[in-house]
């Protein structure tokens, strides 16, 4: 702003405050025009105007223009930039011998860099940043102060002289004698060692790509059996020749934002076997710092590139902490001395047909950017998500900002970093909650942490609810949809699980217009790690009578535990009533032969998906069935089919592909039946299992065949990480109702 005030010969002042950017300018009235219009194509790359308010005054006089310090009396009503790839220009000088930033690891400028990730506080200046602790010395100063510099008030600018260094340490913490760390790293890596490396959001864990004993390696040593490793390449090219890549995969690999993008592997790359066993896909990324793009230059090798923490825990982002969670993990630590303040696991996206986006994880890169609300918040909200895949949302106004990927609420760590994340998020964009919403589930940590809130409104919201709102309220839609919303688990407004449900409703309430057929969930939470539960559940509910083990699962299970569980099934002792479609696919991996135990959640299905023959054109029936009011999905007699298939022999891409098309015809036909008895156009698809590609696809060219209108969610996940938005745009609909 001041080079465009310079440029037009105009004075006055501009600032950062609580609200954003302030700005005065006089001058001469066309110069004055030319200024405003030209704020946004002139606005620096990283810049997000979300509007411009114009006001008039009298002249005052000024004869210069100039820039005020920040003023901290107001309440926090700015964005924050999520942290961005470096740029262009600073690639270069990266790489230019003669360049007096030539392999420093942290250069930065005005459109690239770290920005949420070192925040403490707003206005988004030096001293609330982690780089506090930095003096700029001259050079940067001379350059942070200048106008025409592209480093002008670039917050985080340090130089090899002033700023952050790295260091190179052992297993045990102790400091390697490295003259130069980064080349010592990337040698170690290149001999086929492990090293954890701090990055911009928390620390990675890195290896080689092509080596099948470093990588078994980093399964062992970080408790991690069959979930893929992201991997990441030195550039576009390298990409290539490992995925299969379109328009969109390309631009997102491309992008400011970096993100992990899952597409199709090519047959043969040279990628070890324990990088993704069973998945279809592989998760790729391109270097986003500098620290990542001289690693990978020096190492001359795709590398595996995750999460620095042991299965389960969130990852490491302090240096203490690092050395003691991943000391036995890694050979050698990689780390350097800029606090981070928040830690952010990176994104995950994948691209479906139409180019249409969907992410997996929404993280580093596009968190803290806020997502819009259809009905204004008239008291701040906490939205505290679902217990998996969490993530926390706060709202005021018509803001909503979604928090970055918790993970699952299991063990002290994560909670403690909900916990932490939302006093950040609390603190950052002062929101004080006097609304919390939270759902159902009265064992969900992130309920339990709702109910201990004091002095606040609570409002509960059931969990497929959340998920229909959610993608509601993204697409600024107020009116009456069809949800199909399919999941693993949630807690039903009746007390039972649910997971396949097709509702109506809109952003305030819902009823239930359908589900799959319920059937017993044998052994609970155990049947969940053991699919060949949901087999034997499925089978007794389709064939009943005495069931020998299925040809399937032959070795796998022995005949007395599966009589035992049988028994569950009938007596229904230990076995709750679920409509899980997430349950339900596990049950025809498990008849397969594809999955009988899980690692992680979603295996069973995810290698059910891959194992689909493209070829196949069949699908098997699927009824539904009016009971009790509801439509019901009964896959009984797809169950049989898929037995019959199975004990004849045939091929197992056969079986998955003919029942993808029979859960996809038998949704199409559904919820285009409920819609025309709701009176509405719109249909929702959300729900962890519409992760699948080729369900979802299927669905949506189906829906799209009828007439029917379908959203997706786009912005935010389809599983559970979506559920706090969903909470958030409830609560503020019934606040605004009430209001009203």
């Amino acid at each position: 702003m001041r080079r465009l005030a310079a440029e037009l010969g105009l004075a006055g002042f501009v600032l950062n405050d609580a609200r954003g950017v302030l700005l005065e300018v006089e001058g001469e009235a066309g110069s004055v025009d030319e200024f405003l219009a030209r704020l946004g194509p002139d606005a620096p790359p990283l810049a997000v105007i979300e509007r411009v308010a114009v006001s008039e005054s009298s002249a005052v006089g000024d004869t210069e223009f100039v820039i005020r310090p920040s003023p901290r009396s107001e309440p926090a009503d700015a964005p924050v930039t999520p942290d961005s790839t470096t740029c262009a220009d600073c690639l270069r000088e990266l790489f230019d011998p003669r360049d007096r930033r030539y392999r420093y690891p942290f250069i930065n400028c005005t459109n690239c860099g770290p920005r949420f990730t070192i925040v403490r506080g707003i206005p988004y200046d030096r001293p609330f940043t982690t780089m506090a602790r930095f003096r700029m010395c001259s050079r940067c100063l001379a350059e942070y102060e200048d106008p025409g510099d592209r480093r002008f008030h670039a917050q985080p600018n340090a130089c090899p002289e002033c700023g952050p260094s790295l260091t190179l340490l052992d297993a045990g913490g102790e400091r390697v004698d490295a003259p130069h760390p980064l080349r010592a790293a990337a040698a170690a890596l290149r001999d086929g060692r492990i090293v954890a490396v701090k990055g911009i959001g928390g620390f990675h864990l890195a290896c080689r790509a092509d080596d099948e004993d470093a990588v078994a390696a980093l399964r062992a040593r970080k408790h991690r059996e069959d979930k893929p490793f992201a991997l990441m390449t030195a550039s576009l090219e390298g990409a290539l020749a490992l995925v299969k890549l379109g328009e969109s995969e390309r631009a997102l690999l491309t992008g400011p934002e970096r993100p992990i993008v899952l597409a199709a592997r090519i047959r043969g790359v040279p990628v070890a076997r324990s990088v993704a066993p069973g998945a279809p896909e592989l998760g790729v990324m391109l270097p986003y710092s500098a620290l990542h793009h001289l690693l990978l230059a020096d190492s001359g090798c795709t590398l595996v590139m995750t999460s620095g923490n042991v299965s389960d825990e969130p990852i490491a982002f302090d240096d203490d902490d690092a050395r003691e969670r991943l000391g036995s993990i890694a050979d050698l630590l990689l780390v350097h001395d800029r606090p981070i303040e928040t830690r952010t696991d990176d994104s995950v996206v994948r691209v479906l047909a139409r180019g249409r986006r969907m992410f997996v994880r929404r993280s580093r890169g596009y968190v803290p950017a806020s997502v819009a609300l259809p009905d204004r918040a008239e008291r701040p909200i906490l939205a505290c998500g679902a217990e998996l895949k969490n993530t926390f949302c706060v709202a005021k106004g018509v803001r909503a900002w979604v928090g970055h990927h918790i993970g699952d609420l299991e063990n002290y760590e994560t909670l403690r970093s909900f916990t932490d994340g939302i006093e950040h998020f609390e603190r950052l964009f002062a929101v004080a909650p006097e609304v919390v919403a939270h759902d159902l589930h009265p064992e969900y940590l992130s309920t339990k942490y709702a109910l201990e809130r004091p002095g606040v409104e609570l409002v509960p919201v059931q969990h497929h609810h959340a998920h229909l709102a959610a993608a509601l309220a993204e697409h600024g839609e107020r009116g009456l949809a069809v949800g199909a919303i399919f999941d693993g688990t949630g807690y039903g407004s009746d007390g039972t699980v649910w997971g396949g449900e097709l509702l109506v409703g809109d952003l305030g309430d819902f009823r239930r217009a359908g589900a799959l057929r319920a059937v017993r969930l044998p052994g609970a939470e155990r049947a969940i790690r053991e699919p060949w539960r949901m087999a034997c559940a499925w089978l007794v509910e389709a064939l009943g009578g005495e069931l020998d083990v299925p040809r399937g699962l032959a070795g796998a299970v022995a005949p007395r535990v599966w009589e035992q569980v049988r028994a569950l099934v009938h007596s229904g002792t230990a076995s709750p009533l679920t409509s899980s479609i997430g349950r339900l696919f596990d049950a025809v991996a498990a008849l397969c032969g594809v999955r009988a135990t899980v690692n992680y959640e979603g295996q069973a299905a995810i290698e059910l998906e891959a194992a689909c023959d493209p070829a196949e054109r069949g699908g098997y029936p699927m009824e539904l069935v009016g009971e009790h009011g509801l439509l019901v999905i009964d896959p009984r007699e797809t169950i049989r089919a898929v037995a019959e298939d199975v004990e004849t022999g045939v091929a197992v891409g056969a079986i998955a592909s003919r029942f993808h098309a029979a859960l996809a015809g038998a949704t199409v036909t559904a919820c285009s039946r409920i819609a025309g008895a709701a009176g509405t156009e719109l249909v929702v698809l959300s729900g962890g299992v519409f992760q699948n590609r080729r369900l979802v696809e299927a669905v949506t060219e189906g829906l799209d065949g009828t007439g029917l209108r379908v959203l997706l969610p786009e912005r935010l996940p389809p599983g559970d990480g979506g559920i706090s938005y969903g909470q958030a745009a409830v609560a503020a609909h019934r606040l605004a109702v009430s209001v009203d």
